[in-house]
């Protein structure tokens, strides 16, 4: 999931994290594959919670109750979706620490008991009998979107097939520089390696992994056929490498190493090559890709830049794993800030696009999905997938949906469950 750190998606265990105003366009702007919220987003007119800029948790944003659940109009096939994506997600809704502060796993074991027996035929009904909605912070929504990309690939190196996708390499591991006085060492440790000498350094970069420096040392789970879809495929965090035979071999997110990420699109408009004048190029992906290509030597440099490198897993199950280390589902799944929102809540989303609008399941993180009502919708594999995802720059309201109850108990003196 994802992009953005060591163990978040790029997306998470994404992390499919997981990678637009295009997807690509604005997102890489931003440094990485997500937007930032613009601040002049049109506000709903409603009680103002504190201002946003420093608040660092939903509980501390403010929690305003939202109107009843049957007043927003979900379809039974919207409903139903959601229901089947909530009842995957509860098993970690009831172990996991909800770091928004919003929840504990006993105000989720209501609706999860019910939601095994409940008729997916039914499910609107199930939402309505369940849960309350509420509004963090303003409610001023920004959505973007990702997918899980299908480039070419083989088992095996062979002629057209030479970029390796390597798993995770055992000598990365976490550990404090030997400069780093023992006072200082707070926090977790960051990634590297020990070096023949035994002290901590930083991991190879992308320039040194592109130049051999894992060959023959790290395990290959395939080798794609072409460097830039796969530079791409791996802001993403996951996709599907399909061989010349047909098969399909599905790679998710597994490591990274500890090396920054830049956002190349950034640093094409700070150099004027993206925008709509002469001799620039969009700053769509499709735009990005096509200066790579017709620049091969100046893109091979911009991608350098981003010394970031995803390694990855194979993944036999069904569908890329989000965050909350279940499948993320086509239309259905949506990645959020958990310091903002319960990571397997549902949440309402009416945006200026409507394809973004209805019910989805928060089951994804992303290194640049931060913030309250920050969003990023999956859509899927294919070409639909990538269309939908590289355009995808919604802005709109956002409700979350909470167990019944809740609303009062945060605003109340008491914001812990009755029973625990």
């Amino acid at each position: 999931m994802r992009l953005e750190g060591p163990e978040t998606k790029a997306h998470a265990p994404r992390s499919i994290g997981a990678g637009a105003a295009a997807l690509m366009s604005l997102v890489l702007l931003s440094g990485c594959l997500r937007l930032v919220p613009d601040a002049s987003a049109p506000r709903p007119a409603a009680p103002l919670p504190p201002p946003l800029t420093s608040v660092t948790s939903a509980a501390l944003a403010g929690v305003v109750r939202g109107p009843s659940v049957g007043a927003l109009g979900m379809s039974q096939s919207d409903a139903g979706t959601a229901l089947a994506g909530f009842i995957e997600s509860c098993p970690q809704l009831l172990r996991r620490e909800d770091k928004s502060g919003l929840s504990f796993g006993a105000d989720w074991r209501p609706a999860c008991e019910a939601a095994y027996q409940w008729p997916l035929r039914d499910a609107p009904r199930f939402f309505q009998t369940h849960f309350e909605t509420a509004r963090i912070g303003d409610g001023s929504a920004f959505a973007t979107g990702y997918f899980e990309p299908e480039i070419a690939g083989s088992r095996t190196r062979r002629p057209g097939f030479d970029v390796p996708v390597y798993a995770m390499p055992d000598d990365l591991v976490r550990g404090w520089p030997d400069d780093v006085p023992e006072a200082e060492r707070t926090g977790r440790p960051p990634l590297g390696r020990y070096a023949s000498d035994g002290s901590f350094e930083s991991y190879h970069d992308r320039a040194a992994i592109e130049d051999g420096a894992l060959e023959g040392r790290v395990p290959v789970i395939a080798y794609a056929a072409d460097p830039v879809e796969f530079f791409f495929l791996q802001i993403q965090g996951s996709g599907r490498l399909r061989t010349p035979e047909g098969d399909v071999i599905r790679i998710g997110y597994a490591g990274q190493n500890g090396r920054g990420y830049t956002g190349i699109g950034g640093v094409m408009r700070e150099r004027g090559l993206l925008g709509d004048g002469p001799g620039q190029y969009s700053g769509s992906m499709q735009g990005i890709m096509a200066y790579i290509r017709e620049n091969p030597r100046e893109g091979r440099e911009l991608m350098r830049l981003n010394k970031s490198w995803i390694f990855f897993r194979e993944l036999t199950g069904d569908g890329p794993l989000g965050a909350l280390g279940v499948p993320v589902r086509s239309r259905a799944s949506v990645a959020a800030d958990p310091a903002f929102v319960p990571l397997g809540a549902p949440v309402w989303l009416d945006l200026d696009r409507d394809e973004a609008d209805g019910l989805w399941i928060v089951q994804d993180t992303g290194g640049a999905i931060k913030g309250a009502n920050r969003f990023d919708t999956f859509w899927g594999a294919g070409e639909e997938a990538r269309r939908i995802a590289g355009g995808m720059s919604g802005r709109g309201s956002a409700l979350l949906l909470l167990p019944k109850g809740t609303v009062d108990r945060l605003n109340s003196r008491n914001p812990r469950p009755a029973a625990q």
